[in-house]
């Protein structure tokens, strides 16, 4: 069921999050952290710092550069290059930790069923995805689903900032209001839209309060609502 808080206008292009829209991130995301401490416990020193070291790290690399909050990727290898170098270790140490992570952190099976509405969206719209996030889609079967993928960090500030939306409308040759961005953060996904002009459609299945009061379009409370787009 759609919910509308106002009319959706024609659109060219439908812009999805990727994590938690399409796919439930939380035990990836849990996997992932526990493949970098898994790595992380085996180097001699570690486990002597102290179960706040890993989160201290974190928060000195962003105090040294506050841009890296657009960048998660960044935050996580300078985080482990400068815990790693603090215990007076090399540099692949941080380089392999990483490595687990990020090999954890694509282990996604996205159900044939959304796959299904992705194709169907397809005959309609230009499908592309914008995400705070890092995962990889070249290693999953989301693969080949969208003509563009947008990063923060590579591709601009992170959502709520309206930056990887213009660049989406640039890059695509539409006017940013032919666009509606899907995804089940208000803070982020309808924030960062409603600043840049778009549409938005906000999945509201995280059961979070969250800090952004302004509204989407329309609301779902299921990503398969979306075949009323098609």
């Amino acid at each position: 069921m759609m919910r509308f808080n106002r009319a959706l206008a024609p659109a060219k292009v439908l812009s999805f999050d990727l994590d938690d829209t399409l796919y439930n991130n939380h035990p990836i995301i849990k996997a992932a952290l526990q493949a970098q401490q898994d790595y992380l416990l085996t180097l001699p020193g570690w486990q002597e710092q102290g179960n706040n070291f890993w989160l201290d790290c974190r928060r000195t690399v962003i105090a040294r550069d506050p841009a890296l909050v657009h960048d998660v990727t960044q935050i996580r290898k300078q985080a482990l290059t400068y815990a790693v170098s603090k215990i007076g270790l090399e540099q692949h140490h941080a380089d392999n930790a990483y490595q687990r992570f990020a090999e954890a952190r694509s282990k996604i099976t996205v159900s044939d069923e959304v796959l299904a509405l992705l194709e169907s969206l397809k005959r309609k719209y230009r499908l592309i995805a914008i995400t705070n996030g890092n995962v990889d889609v070249s290693k999953f079967n989301l693969k080949d689903q969208f003509e563009l993928v947008l990063m923060a960090g590579p591709d601009g500030k992170s959502k709520p900032h309206r930056d990887l939306f213009d660049h989406a409308a640039e890059r695509l040759g539409v006017a940013n209001q032919e666009i509606i961005h899907i995804g089940d953060s208000l803070d982020t996904d309808v924030q960062g839209a409603n600043n840049a002009g778009c549409r938005s459609i906000w999945l509201n299945n995280q059961g979070i309060q969250y800090a952004y009061k302004g509204l989407p379009c329309c609301e779902i409370d299921d990503i398969m609502a979306l075949t009323q787009l098609g």
